[in-house]
């Protein structure tokens, strides 16, 4: 292969007037190859097209394009992890430069970014998904992703709820404090109905229960400007980001296995990487945060919904699509139910007859001990009525059919008679 170089190097000799030869013996190359480029005069030499080496990322070329082309959203970094746990060994940047060929780049807007002091802000926003849990297959869900973020250090703490009423609020704050050990000094809102009612003339109407729970716990709650999703950015980024990295290309039992998935991958993963604004470590830069926080009150936020339910027959009361019992003693009629952040009290005639806590999701009943210890007789019920057992102390039971424990109560007569 002649270089560029030596076909400068010949032309040269053959100006100062060297024969073929003579350029040949001094530049060691052959006299016909020495012929040719003094014809052709200084041109670039043209080489084939090189042949691809062999990667490591050979062998999972096809997963990667079936990946993409049914997920094309999926991280690089996710990816990466998969492919680690099929036995890929080789680099993240010979995977990025891939993914770069399959899927075009996006086209990156200009943002002005803007930093808080550690302790000063956090972010608060919900993201709907649509999932099947296959405990309900053919089922399509809508959940609700409860996030917080942390604008100095960019810790997340999120939740998966069923709801985006305000008691699931007001619990999810609560959850999120405990976890984090501290209350940042403001706390930013989009303008979800759950925190601001509205305007006036002397500002933002924030829900009065809302401040409440801000005098509890020593924050300032904060609008966002209306139609400047800017001003959330860093609660809102992360949505894509769990979505793409953790939500996408999975199967949940239920809600209670989703969240149970969620939360190591927001230790292990999400608040474990390096985060491409700060260049820092997550976890680690919100250790330093941490003591810039506001500390927890002493006493639990007790602010309460007051709500009228009804007795059912087998003496439950439903609240948000859950039931929850009241002792055999009391009488089917109208009591108030008090609604805290993590608690439920039932009231009849403004005596406590019960005591609950909240239930998470829908669909769920809680019989509280010592709440059933008369059992009904059989021939008083109605076809198709369900019996309820006693739990123990925050059990939570199914209802089964009496036909279930009639059968066994024959059976134990069976054995007292042969005894």
């Amino acid at each position: 292969m002649v270089r560029l170089g030596e076909i400068v190097m010949i032309l040269d000799l053959h100006r100062q007037g060297l024969s073929v030869s003579a350029i040949a013996r001094r530049t060691g190359l052959d006299r016909k190859t020495v012929r040719k480029y003094v014809e052709r005069g200084l041109e670039a030499p043209v080489y084939g097209p090189r042949q691809p080496r062999a990667t490591l990322l050979d062998p999972f070329s096809r997963y990667l394009r079936e990946r993409v082309a049914a997920f094309p959203e999926l991280t690089g970094r996710r990816l990466h992890r998969e492919l680690r746990d099929l036995g890929y060994t080789g680099g993240y940047t010979r995977l990025t430069d891939f993914l770069r060929d399959v899927r075009p780049p996006a086209v990156p807007g200009f943002e002005h970014r803007f930093e808080t002091a550690a302790g000063q802000q956090a972010q608060v926003d919900f993201a709907q998904f649509r999932t099947a849990f296959t405990d309900e297959p053919g089922v399509v869900r809508i959940v609700w992703l409860f996030s917080l973020v942390l604008g100095h250090s960019r810790m997340l703490w999120a939740r998966f709820v069923l709801h985006q009423d305000l008691p699931t609020v007001l619990r999810c704050h609560v959850a999120a404090f405990e976890a984090l050990g501290g209350v940042p000094a403001e706390i930013l809102y989009d303008r979800m109905r759950t925190a601001v009612t509205g305007e006036d003339p002397q500002g933002i109407a924030y829900n009065p229960t809302l401040l409440e729970m801000a005098r509890h716990y020593g924050f300032l709650p904060k609008a966002c400007r209306p139609y400047r999703p800017q001003s959330k950015g860093k609660v809102e980024r992360p949505f894509r980001y769990v979505r793409e990295d953790f939500f996408l290309a999975r199967s949940f039992r239920s809600l209670d296995d989703l969240n149970a998935q969620l939360r190591p991958w927001l230790d292990g993963v999400a608040n474990a990487r390096v985060h491409a604004t700060t260049r820092r470590v997550v976890a680690q830069h919100f250790a330093e945060e941490r003591p810039s926080l506001g500390p927890l009150p002493a006493g639990p936020f007790q602010a309460t919904l007051r709500l009228e339910r009804r007795i059912t027959r087998d003496g439950m009361v439903s609240v948000d699509g859950n039931l929850y019992s009241v002792p055999d003693s009391t009488r089917r009629r109208a009591v108030e139910v008090h609604l805290l952040a993590d608690e439920l009290r039932i009231f009849e005639e403004n005596r406590l007859v019960a005591s609950h806590p909240v239930l998470e999701g829908s669909g769920q009943r809680r019989v509280a001990h010592g709440h059933r210890r008369s059992r009904p007789p059989a021939s008083g019920t109605a076809p198709g009525h369900t019996a309820v057992l006693s739990a123990r102390p925050g059990e939570t039971v199914a209802r089964r059919p009496l036909t279930f424990y009639a059968a066994i109560a024959r059976r134990l007569a069976g054995e007292d008679i042969r005894s």
